[in-house]
């Protein structure tokens, strides 16, 4: 059975008062390991008044994942479109090719869609607009590409409450064969369950680290197994959390009581999970993969 162990006893990333845009809080951060260094791309709030909830995108990164330099500008702004009027929210970034691709969500205080822009240095992003609206399924969030086509197609993992969902597409832009694969199932998760980093693969499968949320508002972070070249088929979930809110900042903050990933980095057999802590501070965990992967329980 997994458990994932807090690296350190401070968050890994905090707010930056003197940043108008990340005074507050940052945290949900994609993560990615690219030309030698940890990438993170974290959401970031602005508390101000009259407009409590803004949010941004911004980029750090480091030579070791722990230590982390960062712009003092956002990648991604709200309000450059009306669909993202009131946020660019909780990315998740995989790399097809030479290529990254974020999927996000855009807020307009209305509406949540998943949204997906393009990069060739985890810097500069190029929108490319929403590819899954609310007219199909929807508030929807919690979406992410996997990092390579499956059989042709790109595959994208995303959540229309309470389940996660799959769908496919030739360009990005057409998704078809939506498949719900994963709903509520332990008392840990009873109220619903989303993606939370990118999937990950490994000789055994694309490994999914989610979120589930209990009837108490209570966020914690889950495993599951997916087959490599069908990965609407689980082939494991881990009825045991892996990670749930203890510590101070995990417990106390913007949002109480929550572990919440956007992105883990696969390091030989470690996993590395970067998660936001009460929606305030991004925390780091850590654990043997194999301790999933070898184990035999093949609840699903």
């Amino acid at each position: 059975m997994l458990k994932l162990r807090r690296v350190g006893e401070k968050p890994v990333l905090a707010p930056r008062k003197h940043i108008s845009w990340e005074k507050d809080t940052v945290f949900n951060a994609a993560a990615i390991y690219d030309g030698g260094l940890f990438h993170l791309l974290y959401r970031a709030v602005a508390h101000n008044p009259g407009d409590r909830n803004r949010s941004w995108i911004g980029h750090a990164w480091s030579k070791n994942g722990l230590d982390f330099q960062r712009h003092d500008e956002p990648v991604l702004s709200p309000n450059t479109v009306p669909e993202e009027s009131q946020g660019v929210e909780d990315p998740r970034v995989v790399k097809i090719g030479s290529t990254f691709y974020m999927c996000y969500t855009a807020y307009d205080r209305k509406r949540t869609q998943v949204a997906l822009a393009t990069s060739k240095d985890l810097i500069h992003w190029e929108r490319q607009g929403v590819i899954i609206s609310d007219q199909l399924f929807g508030n929807n969030k919690d979406a992410s590409l996997f990092p390579e086509k499956i059989n042709g197609r790109y595959c994208l993992m995303h959540r229309p409450a309470p389940d996660i969902y799959l769908s496919f597409s030739d360009d990005l832009r057409n998704w078809t064969d939506h498949v719900c694969i994963m709903k509520p199932r332990f008392a840990w998760e009873a109220a619903k369950i989303g993606g939370g980093a990118q999937p990950l693969k490994t000789r055994k499968g694309w490994v999914l680290v989610y979120h589930g949320v209990d009837n108490k508002s209570y966020y914690r972070l889950g495993i599951a197994l997916l087959d490599l070249s069908d990965p609407a088929k689980v082939l494991k979930r881990q009825p045991e959390f892996i990670l749930q809110p203890e510590v101070g900042w995990e417990v106390e903050g913007d949002v109480k009581n929550v572990v919440f990933t956007c992105g883990a980095v696969l390091r030989k057999k470690e996993l590395w999970v970067y998660y936001g802590g009460a929606d305030s501070v991004i925390g780091l965990a850590k654990g043997n993969l194999d301790d999933f992967l070898d184990t035999t329980d093949n609840r699903r």
